[in-house]
């Protein structure tokens, strides 16, 4: 009986500690991906919009991390919008600093002690989950259930490590991380494993709400978790552009740089968040330590942040100039195969900016049936056997991109998504069918009748109504890469307005070409022949402005 008093079941409290950590990693997971649902277009916009204001860039960046509740996942989206250049590496710095700021809410949440309010959370999150009609509803009731799942979590840790608050060996453990590089270190290295800083800062918390960690201590943890979030964003810009590495080596810059400049500053910091948070003068001993240090360690924690970004955002320039010193682009390298550009696999975590990067990559694969367009005609009338099968190696590249396309977008159909999400992914599909069968016309019918032409020595003449139609519908397909690039509405009208032109210019081409034939065609071979390969093109040609009225036809259709 003695020895059950002064020994702890170490099984059990690592079960349940274990146990109490994936409910509330599983619960700050679906709490984001209510809101990243509920708001994702609005994060897509924020981002997008972004101005060269580098203050304008750290408040999207804490806006956006506040949703997604990671700045290492913020981090991997900015990389996708500095690689397709809609933002400098300069902005992104920027963004990143706001990140750090973002991750802070949920360490605010959680210092306020409500977790009797857990169940209440979970009950009312799932009815509205599973039982509303509205989509924004159910988004909502998600990050209601994910929140309280979250809470869930950090009672079942407390219940777990209750019995460590009397016990020798980790109190004493627990009075080493008053030595800040050891907390430091021991927060970075348990924050790089859990891949969340929003955990760790939790845990920090719920150690101080038990009375066995000081403020100091929790602080020193906290700027150690600041620095272990980076380890996701770096190990994900392995084999990336220099784009991609940078922004990761900025992240690492910027918690380092701050780390080292608090570093010696840590009883400073602790005494500004004693001065900024609600005293319990009336406790003592370990009683008021549990009750004060937890919002302390959270009101720190935003302090610290919030000023590392006031310091540092005016040095946005020398830091992006020092992550290029660091990671120096490399040589260019001869491409062998077309590759996509746009399809990282980061953003499946987050549906409405995974749609956004396919949109971008239809954009890519609707600019190779354009160029395969605007060679088609004088290859097949005119063009070498070099030429044809230049023009036969751009169809592999769209079938790759469509490959790849399909492929995304079926990983993607695993995620929990919007109703209109859901739409507007059976959208991309039918575009990128369309935009494949287009450059399957060009190479099965078209490079078809250009190797017969050569085959045959024979010439085929050009008259102006057929480059007029052809200029027509490369015209309307330019058009088209705009407004699948742009979401320009208007674009996509005036392209489905252009049908009654293009169908007079295809009955011109189809009237002369068979008064041709009739005049001096009759009885020679060459000119039935010149007149086969003639009518194929306007055939295929009319076909092709089909798919990119119909392509056009569904961007309104989404609009609608």
């Amino acid at each position: 009986m003695l020895l059950a008093t002064t020994t702890i079941n170490a099984l059990e409290i690592s079960i349940g500690l274990l146990g109490g950590l994936a409910l509330f990693l599983y619960g700050m997971h679906k709490m984001s991906d209510g809101l990243k649902a509920a708001a994702g277009e609005g994060m897509k916009l924020l981002l997008a919009r972004l101005t060269n204001n580098r203050f304008a860039a750290a408040l999207t960046g804490a806006a956006v991390t506040a949703v997604i509740q990671s700045s290492s996942v913020t981090t991997v989206l900015v990389v996708g919008f500095v690689s397709a250049g809609l933002m400098s590496l300069q902005q992104s710095v920027g963004v990143i600093m706001g990140s750090n700021i973002g991750t802070t809410i949920t360490a605010q949440i959680i210092a306020f002690k409500v977790t009797k309010y857990a169940w209440l959370m979970v009950a009312a999150g799932f009815a509205s989950w599973s039982f509303s009609r509205s989509s924004t509803l159910r988004d909502y009731g998600a990050m209601l259930l994910g929140l309280g799942l979250l809470f869930l979590g950090m009672d079942q840790m407390s219940v777990a490590t209750y019995p460590l608050r009397s016990y020798e060996p980790f109190i004493d453990l627990m009075g080493r991380m008053d030595n800040p590089l050891l907390a430091i270190l021991l927060g970075a290295a348990f924050t790089a494993l859990v891949q969340s800083s929003s955990a760790t800062t939790g845990i920090v918390i719920l150690l101080a709400s038990q009375g066995v960690l000081s403020l100091e201590a929790g602080i020193a943890l906290a700027i150690g978790a600041n620095i272990g979030t980076c380890f996701t964003a770096v190990i994900s810009s392995f084999g990336k552009s220099a784009d991609a590495r940078r922004a990761a080596i900025v992240h690492v810059l910027f918690n380092v740089i701050g780390a080292l400049l608090w570093f010696f500053l840590i009883g400073y910091l602790a005494d500004i968040a004693r001065a900024i948070s609600p005293s319990f003068a009336d406790l003592e001993g370990t009683a008021r330590l549990a009750a004060e240090t937890p919002r302390q360690i959270a009101n720190a924690n935003t302090f610290f942040n919030v000023a590392n970004t006031l310091l540092l955002i005016w040095f946005t320039g020398p830091i992006a100039n020092l992550a290029i010193r660091l990671i120096p682009e490399r040589p260019p390298q001869e491409v062998k195969q077309i590759e996509p550009k746009y399809l990282a696999p980061e953003y499946l975590q987050t549906p409405a900016l995974a749609l956004d990067r396919v949109r971008l990559e239809l954009g890519h694969m609707s600019s190779l049936v354009v160029e395969m367009l605007r060679l088609a005609p004088r290859a097949v009338l005119h063009g070498t056997a070099y030429e044809l099968r230049a023009l036969a190696n751009l169809d592999d590249d769209v079938d790759l991109l469509h490959a790849a396309i399909l492929n995304y977008l079926g990983k993607l159909q695993r995620q929990e998504l919007t109703a209109d999400d859901a739409g507007q992914l059976q959208t991309h599909i039918i575009t990128a069918n369309y935009l494949e069968n287009c450059g399957d016309l060009i190479e099965t019918n078209l490079v078809t009748q250009g190797n017969r032409r050569i085959a045959l020595r024979i010439k085929v003449p050009q008259t102006k109504a057929e480059t007029e139609f052809e200029r027509a519908v490369l015209e309307a397909m330019e058009s088209l890469v705009k407004a699948i690039g742009s979401g320009d509405q208007e674009l996509a009208a005036d392209i489905i307005a252009r049908r009654p032109h293009i169908d007079r210019l295809a009955d011109d081409v189809g009237d002369l070409l068979a008064a041709e034939l009739a005049m001096g065609g009759e009885g020679n071979e060459d000119s039935l022949q010149a007149f086969r390969i003639q009518a194929d093109l306007l055939g295929v040609m009319k076909r092709l402005y089909h798919n990119t009225r119909r392509i056009a036809e569904l961007l309104l259709d989404k609009s609608e």
